[in-house]
């Protein structure tokens, strides 16, 4: 373990007093930070997403720290190679040197997920107040019944800070900073965007940002006309008040909770007698869900998009410092800046250095510069619509829904869909299982469809605008790619009895008497591992989205009422808390509570939790690290989970017994429900948990919006129950196993339902 490291005990002499353990194996990532403006500290990253942060006496003492760490660099989130240099770059050379712009250029990634990015390589950190991720206000318009989303007045102008938006505070600004008779450096504004103070004053309502904001203040809350109590209030100081130009937090794109007094707080009364307690929303949103659902597609909305890239100039790029900054209204106290101030020359005076660490963490940091060039503009959503070869094709495509049909001779139900079609994958294919247990690869045609590799027999397809050919390698004898027979014949064979890896190489499978769940090789077909660890017969499977190096969770479930967590090595096997032994790898977690057996289970690496659902009883919530977080209470009629999808956002959908569906927050809140007719045997969320689609007996594909269950879509019923389906990639097709042993591909275009549905409210 990494304390236990001779040379840790070397190099952290002087941390006697703390105490903490992490697993080499744990560690997936490593970034060099700033503490104080200094380039002393690191962030390290663990696999089950938590970090934590040190400061070091120096930078030696960092450099050394990680080429003592594994050579993991900075994940493999963003491009770049594992390489302990990569840890040591510079924030520019990491934006140089990382596709993620190119990725947001191409809307490959969501705005939030590119400024986070930016937040995260320029030093911003959750494990530093001082330097939490910032983000942009990105509406104008608090005030209105209804917000209108194609309206470009109800958005902020990007192009200038937040202090530059009202022309007359601009001008006071600006004179400020001309007639500046100081021996500092002159400056626009005395205060920054982002601080202590300003970070707290938002979360103020959650712990332990309470406990923090108590311990800063006397133990005393501020005065009730000071504290966070109304989103346009804020808005309106923002642009009103000299001394407040607070641009917000990513919490305000996800965090409904951080708007509610869930705690019961005193925070007092205003001084016309209004009492402060939850924060007044503005009058189109009618839930804190809402303000957030709604603030988040204005941040992903066209408007933004092809304006964020002057914000960014702002807070990350050229106009950070400099003329440019001059020129464009953003120039901050001195003490903001990187390079402005060398602590260590201040060693020989400790009151004068706590002095200036002092003002350093009052005012706040900015960000690290990544780049001295405009940054370049997103492309138009227009300009990315996908074009065959043949306009008139692609016009006759998108005017149809189903878009290919591809049968299988077996006439065995499809059961499983796995649609893993990334083009950097060796093998970009749809992996399919059917009921009795055959398990074929169809791979796509050059970018409008699914080919098969030289020397597999392919079997023939009904040739569609998109083709697939399915491949079934060596089809016949020892060699077909058949599960072996040993499955619990009591084990009803559905989709969440089989993952599916992420390169598409392997497929795990369930429901063994031997209590074992098994990988095979959809290569070869061959056995490569068997896992065993549950006390009764494996029941359910799911997988995390994997990182880019193939490294993801697998959680297993079963009839003894418990769940398993498990770790997939991109070196391709289950691997446990017993790395060194991959035969019999050990679990990382045992997940309990359940009293019946466990029969769906979603997992999300990116927010560190389990979903699970028994036979009968409420869903429950764990950690990766297996801690019970909460029970999801359902209605009196919905006591039967049977399918489980859960968003990056935090927003859960459950499907119950008799076409009975629920939505709940990841906190437990029931935010809506629904019964359909039809018994559901499938259902997806679109990649930023949108949009819902449901399948089931009836064989009709429909679409909902995820928040409130408004219909959107419903595809021409199938000849036949719909019983397994994924999303492609590019979330433009949808493809689904059937009852009749065919697999179906549907056009999907979320974006115009998106337009179409969800602009006014």
């Amino acid at each position: 373990m990494l304390w236990e490291c001779e040379l840790w005990q070397q190099v952290l002499v002087y941390s006697e007093g703390l105490h903490g353990k992490w697993m080499f194996s744990e560690i997936r990532a490593v970034f060099a930070r700033r503490y104080l403006l200094q380039n002393t500290a690191l962030e390290v990253f663990m696999a089950n997403r938590t970090s934590v942060m040190f400061n070091f006496p120096d930078q030696p003492t960092v450099k050394k720290v990680v080429y003592s760490l594994p050579r993991v660099g900075v994940g493999t989130s963003y491009g770049l190679p594992q390489a302990r240099r990569i840890s040591l770059a510079t924030s520019r050379q990491l934006f140089k040197s990382s596709n993620m712009t190119q990725r947001w250029q191409r809307r490959e990634i969501s705005n939030f997920e590119y400024l986070m990015f930016l937040n995260t390589i320029a030093g911003r950190t959750y494990n530093d107040l001082n330097q939490y991720p910032v983000f942009p206000w990105v509406l104008t318009n608090y005030e209105s019944e209804e917000l209108d989303l194609t309206l470009p007045g109800n958005f902020r102008d990007l192009s200038k800070p937040i202090g530059a938006l009202n022309p007359k505070r601009a001008v006071f600004y600006a004179e400020r900073y001309e007639a500046w008779d100081d021996e500092a450096p002159p400056c626009h504004y005395s205060t920054h965007y982002s601080s202590v103070v300003s970070t707290l004053h938002w979360l103020i309502r959650i712990e332990p940002f309470t406990t923090f904001f108590l311990s800063t203040n006397g133990n005393k809350f501020h005065h009730p006309n000071r504290t966070f109590s109304g989103v346009l209030r804020s808005w309106r100081h923002s642009q009103r008040d000299t001394s407040d130009v607070k641009e917000l937090i990513p919490e305000f794109y996800y965090l409904p909770e951080m708007f509610v007094n869930n705690n019961g707080y005193g925070l007092g009364d205003r001084d016309d007698g209004t009492p402060v307690c939850d924060v007044e929303l503005p009058a189109w949103a009618k839930t804190p869900e809402d303000f957030v659902r709604i603030n988040r597609m204005a941040l992903e909305s066209e408007f933004v998009s092809c304006q964020l890239h002057q914000w960014i100039d702002l807070i990350f790029g050229y106009k950070q410092r400099g003329p440019e900054a001059v020129r464009a209204l953003n120039v901050f106290h001195h003490l903001t800046y990187e390079g402005f101030v060398n602590l260590d020359s201040l060693a020989s005076d400790p009151l004068l250095r706590e002095a200036m660490e002092a003002q350093i963490q009052s005012i706040g940091q900015t960000p690290s510069q990544l780049l001295i060039e405009p940054h370049p503009p997103r492309s138009s959503a227009m300009h990315l619509c996908f074009l065959p070869q043949s306009p008139l094709m692609f016009k006759e495509q998108m005017q149809q829904d189903v878009i290919m049909v591809l049968k299988f001779p077996s006439n065995s139900p499809v059961t499983h869909v796995a649609a893993n079609t990334l083009p950097h994958l060796a093998m970009p294919a749809v992996v399919t299982v059917t009921c009795s247990r055959l398990f074929a690869v169809n791979r796509w045609h050059n970018t409008v469809g699914l080919r098969g590799a030289p020397g597999y027999s392919l079997e023939q397809a009904h040739h569609l605008p998109i083709e697939m050919d399915s491949v079934i390698a060596n089809n016949t004898g020892t060699n077909k790619r058949q599960i072996t027979d040993l499955v619990d014949q009591s084990i009803q064979i559905n989709s969440q009895c089989f993952v599916v890896t992420a390169d598409n190489r392997y497929v795990l499978v369930c429901g063994f008497w031997d209590k074992s769940f098994r990988v095979y090789s959809s290569e070869t077909g061959k056995l490569t591992q068997i896992v065993f660890g549950h006390w009764d017969v494996v029941t359910c499977l799911a997988r995390s989205e994997s990182y880019i190096g193939g490294d993801c969770y697998v959680v297993s479930g079963s009839r003894d009422a418990t769940l398993l967590l498990w770790y997939w090595s991109g070196r391709h096997h289950i691997i446990g808390d017993n790395p060194n032994n991959s035969d019999y790898p050990a679990p990382r977690a045992v997940l309990t509570g359940h009293d019946y057996e466990v029969v769906c289970v979603s997992v999300c690496a990116e927010l560190g939790l389990v979903i699970s659902g028994a036979k009968e009883g409420p869903c429950l919530v764990h950690t990766i690290t297996g801690d019970l977080l909460r029970a999801l209470e359902g209605p009196d009629n919905c006591s039967f989970p049977r399918l489980i999808s859960v968003s990056s956002e935090g927003h859960c959908i459950i499907c119950y017994e008799r076409g009975q569906f629920c939505n709940f927050s990841i906190n437990g809140k029931l935010l809506a429900q629904m019964e359909i007719n039809d018994t559901a045997r499938a259902m997806l969320l679109s990649s930023d948990g949108q949009m819902l689609v449901t399948g089931g007996d009836n064989g009709v594909v429909e679409v909902w919006q995820a928040c409130d269950f408004k219909q959107l879509y419903i595809y021409p019923g199938c000849d036949a129950g719909i019983r397994a389906m994924d999303l492609s990639h590019d979330q433009r097709t949808l493809i689904t196993g059937m009852a009749s042993g065919s697999i179906v591909a549907f056009n999907i275009d979320f974006n115009r339902w998106h337009y179409e549905h969800q602009n006014r409210y």
